[in-house]
């Protein structure tokens, strides 16, 4: 019982060690291209994990991706390239930072603007309140003799 006992703990600590996910290791002509790679495998998401950057995540496509920039980045291209290519495959959902152009304006300026209307409401309740606008609705909806006794009672107010 013992021997088929050990014999099970070396045979998982010997499965345990294969199953480690492998460590990507890129060699780079200089530290520029290498840190090229970094901050565009930073800036590009996965388009499969959707919250995780490439250089972050640990999805086949992302692996795919990271080779791909390497590929390109060894190959001469420039940043600019490299994003152009993964934006026309992926669409501009691969950028964590969209371009502004007619597409993304609403993205971009969107927030601005509602904060703006949000502001103006704003101004506007206070300066319609600041006009005695709630009382002018309240004595607008009082019947005459309401009305009257409203008046009396704000005269015996003001006399004491």
């Amino acid at each position: 019982m013992k021997r088929i006992l050990k014999a099970l703990t070396v045979c998982c600590l010997f499965w345990a060690g294969v199953s480690q996910a492998a460590i990507e290791a890129y060699d780079f002509d200089n530290k520029a291209t290498e840190l090229r790679f970094q901050q565009l495998t930073a800036e590009l998401r996965c388009p499969k994990c959707q919250n995780n950057n490439i250089a972050d995540s640990n999805s086949p496509i992302a692996s795919d991706l990271r080779g791909e920039v390497y590929r390109m980045l060894n190959e001469g291209a420039s940043d600019d390239q490299v994003v152009d290519f993964m934006v026309t495959r992926y669409g501009e959902f691969v950028l964590y930072r969209p371009r502004v152009n007619e597409m993304t304006w609403v993205l971009w300026y969107g927030p601005f603007v509602l904060l703006g209307v949000g502001l103006l409401v704003v101004v506007l309740i206070a300066r319609h309140r600041r006009r005695g606008g709630a009382a002018g609705a309240a004595e607008a909806n009082l019947a005459p003799e309401e009305r009257e006794r409203l008046e009396q009672l704000l005269e015996q107010d003001k006399k004491q």
